[in-house]
């Protein structure tokens, strides 16, 4: 199997960084009542004042691109605040949270982008592109969130479809018997809702007969930004009364919707975990290390 031939000029591509971006927006109830209920949640109604819980940040600020300025895959046209990698497929390949106080239901929130790296790398597959964006979210008491998100661009594959990992073969092994463990079940209307709630187009995540006819995977893509989501969910579940304050994650492979998958964890010490994410094969699909603050 080949990949498309493309050529990468990474010193234009490199003329991104340090391109920013100022966006703001109010921490409204409604989108944190609506994921509670897409992570099924018996939580109360939200009320003003109340803290956004840990990966509620990625409800806002969302882009408002306009219909005619979409491509195929549902993705916004490259080359305005990203840089224009000429690679097809783009993912969420990890990142890096700080949670210094908290953003507050009902508050006017908001963030400063930066494009701060660039960089190619040879894989198997291929040219990568990995992009860094670091963010900050504030809220009338100052910064809350400072993020680093990475993102990686890869061609897509010619001469027929992917072909999904061998069954069983781990990317990794697990950090050892897990003591917080939780199914989930990545049906399209999980999937569905959560593309609605960040409002993201992009067809991977909903439309079938696209992502196995033109981008050659098995199946759904469950979002990277979703499982990161249900991993802090895990520690709020089994650790109650601690506030996350850093939560930084790292995907591995894809999880497919041809099973269910499962997030586990263990704590470690009182003040953290270590976390990840089994795809319904059993292969590590995410990792990831979390520190708490008790109160």
């Amino acid at each position: 199997k080949g990949l498309q031939t493309v050529s990468l000029d990474l010193d234009n591509l490199r003329q991104w960084i340090g391109r920013t971006e100022d966006t703001d927006d109010i921490a409204s109830a409604a989108p944190v009542a609506c994921l509670a209920a897409t992570l099924d949640r018996d939580d109360l109604e939200p009320r003003p004042s109340d803290p956004v819980p840990p990966g509620g940040h990625w409800l806002y600020f969302l882009p408002r691109t306009r219909q005619s300025d979409l491509d195929e895959n549902g993705h916004a046209k490259k080359g305005e605040f990203l840089p224009p990698v000429p690679l097809e497929r783009r993912m969420w390949a990890g990142g890096r949270i700080r949670f210094t106080a908290p953003l507050l239901i009902g508050d006017a929130i908001t963030r400063h982008s930066e494009v701060v790296d660039v960089t190619v790398k040879d894989g198997k597959s291929g040219p990568l592109v990995f992009v860094v964006v670091r963010h900050q979210v504030s809220g009338p008491g100052g910064v809350a969130i400072e993020e680093e998100h990475d993102i990686v661009y890869r061609g897509a594959p010619i001469g027929g479809p992917a072909k999904p990992p061998p069954p069983g073969k781990l990317t990794g092994k697990p950090p050892g018997e897990a003591q917080w463990k939780r199914r989930i079940e990545p049906d399209p209307v999980l999937l569905f809702r959560y593309s609605a709630l960040i409002f993201n187009g992009h067809r991977i995540h909903y439309d079938r007969d696209y992502v196995k006819g033109e981008e050659g995977y098995p199946g759904l893509i469950v979002h990277g930004p979703l499982i990161a989501t249900l991993l802090m969910d895990l520690c709020r579940r089994e650790n109650p009364e601690a506030r996350l304050s850093r939560f930084d994650y790292r995907a591995k492979s894809p999880i497919f919707d041809l099973g269910p998958f499962t997030v586990c964890g263990n704590p470690q010490d009182g003040d953290g975990a270590s976390l990840w994410a089994l795809d319904h094969e059993g292969r590590v699909a995410m990792t990831a290390e979390a520190e708490f603050a008790n109160g």
